[in-house]
């Protein structure tokens, strides 16, 4: 096969380009932000996932992995072509098109022969056929015939574990109208077919509809296990036992029953909006998944009305807060809990002290309006100094073996407001904490 073309360097486009020229492939991956290819030539990575750069480094170093911002260049001598830009929402909560449409509208100019066009980013569906009539528009306009297919092959890709989803994948989704495409598709992924990772064939819509289902049932799951430890709060159950029994019902499954201060980052949110969007737009509303985006926004500031109404004020209050990113093992805080919460909890008069492993840079930038509220520590611990409470909003692992002892010595006052269920509420209620989970009612015996 000759070179692979990859459009973006973002997340899912830096992943992708890198994964597949480990697989062998000789991948080129452009980007029109000159920066960002100059600094990832010189092997500083934009993102934060484990294990991605030694990767880079490694197919870099063998000449199977190369970075460009000459569109011309990549469309000219790639055999297939993977749209990996952002598709960020709209004003409506629809996904906003304009990158997609650039980047078809570029291999449309600079087309030479028959290529496979890939949408591997996340689109509504109808977008193939949208990338299909922007490509042949500008063929049209040079007045050159060449053959094309488009392709649609969703990502399934989890920050923070992205290399292994991508080599170790649940399935191959290829959603495309010839055999000739689906055969080219199968090349690519040539390691992943050998080693049996399934692989469904379907038609471009199909292949964009999965991408939606699957990550908006995750969404509400996750919903649905809030709004339960919400329940369990009222009632003095146990959501943590609830969704243990749940989840050894082999239909259900435990995974994503995971109580909290509702779901962020760059796929749930954005994704919900669109597809609640496209089923208005089509006359076939998902109430479901309306009211799942409105629950997870609740979830949010129900977690800053609990903080509120345990401390009996938040004026004057200094909170020591663990955690920014929307989830461990990465610097991403697209929709994190935290923005909402912090924001919330600084009109109600309280500052804070903080402290996350990597996301400084973009808490910097994303919690700019109250930057004078924020003090930004060196390490859990400090954070805590003459704090009048702890708040967990990310679980990173550090954060799960605290030495109670020291946090005790540290804060003015007891409160331990732990909003991903890291301890038992049992536990630290002997060690003399006034500790607060979400969804953590009395136990057996308690």
């Amino acid at each position: 096969m000759k070179r692979i073309g990859v459009i973006g360097t973002g997340y899912v486009g830096l992943v992708t380009g890198t994964c597949l020229s480990d697989f062998g492939l000789n991948v080129i991956c452009v980007d029109n932000d000159s920066k960002k290819i100059k600094a990832i030539n010189e092997g500083i990575i934009p993102i934060h996932e484990p294990g991605l750069e030694p990767i880079v480094e490694r197919n870099v170093y063998y000449k199977r992995l190369h970075f460009t911002t000459d569109m011309k260049d990549t469309v000219e001598t790639s055999e297939v072509l993977f749209i990996a830009v952002g598709t960020p929402p709209a004003d409506d909560g629809s996904a906003d098109l304009q990158y997609i449409e650039a980047v078809a509208r570029d291999i449309g100019r600079h087309m030479n022969g028959y290529k496979v066009i890939v949408d591997k980013s996340t689109v509504p569906i109808g977008t193939g056929q949208r990338v299909k009539g922007w490509v042949q528009e500008e063929l049209e306009k040079r007045k050159a015939v060449y053959d094309f297919d488009v392709v649609s092959n969703p990502e399934f890709l989890r920050e923070g574990s992205a290399v292994y989803d991508f080599t170790h994948p649940d399935r191959i989704v290829i959603g495309a109208e010839t055999d000739k495409a689906i055969e080219m598709m199968k090349r690519v992924y040539n390691v992943l077919y050998l080693n049996e990772t399934p692989f469904l064939e379907t038609n471009i819509e199909t292949a964009e509809m999965i991408k939606y289902s699957s990550n908006a049932f995750l969404a509400m799951k996750i919903t649905y296990i809030n709004e339960i430890a919400n329940l369990c709060e009222k009632v003095g159950a146990n959501v943590q036992d609830v969704a243990k029994a749940m989840g050894r019902d082999g239909r259900i499954s435990p995974k994503f029953l995971h109580p909290g201060p509702g779901y962020g980052g760059s796929c749930f949110p954005k994704d919900t909006l669109a597809l609640a969007e496209t089923g208005k737009k089509y006359g076939a509303p998902i109430t479901l998944i309306e009211q799942t985006v409105k629950a997870n926004e609740y979830q949010k500031k129900l977690m800053v009305d609990k903080i509120e109404r345990e401390m009996k004020g938040l004026e004057g209050k200094q909170l020591a807060i663990l955690g920014l990113s929307f989830k461990p093992n990465t610097n991403d805080m697209r929709e994190a809990p935290s923005i909402t919460i912090l924001n919330e909890l600084a009109q109600g008069g309280a500052k804070f002290r903080v402290y996350d492993p990597i996301a400084y840079d973009e808490a910097k930038w994303r919690l700019k309006s109250i930057e004078d509220k924020i003090t930004y520590c060196e390490n859990e611990y400090e954070t805590m100094k003459d704090s009048d409470a702890i708040v967990i909003i990310t679980e990173w692992n550090q954060f799960r073996n605290l030495d109670m002892e020291r946090v005790k010595s540290l804060l003015k006052h007891p409160y331990f407001f732990d909003l991903r269920n890291i301890y038992r509420r049992d536990s630290m209620e002997k060690q003399g904490f006034q500790y607060f989970g979400v969804g953590q009612g009395s136990r057996k015996g308690n």
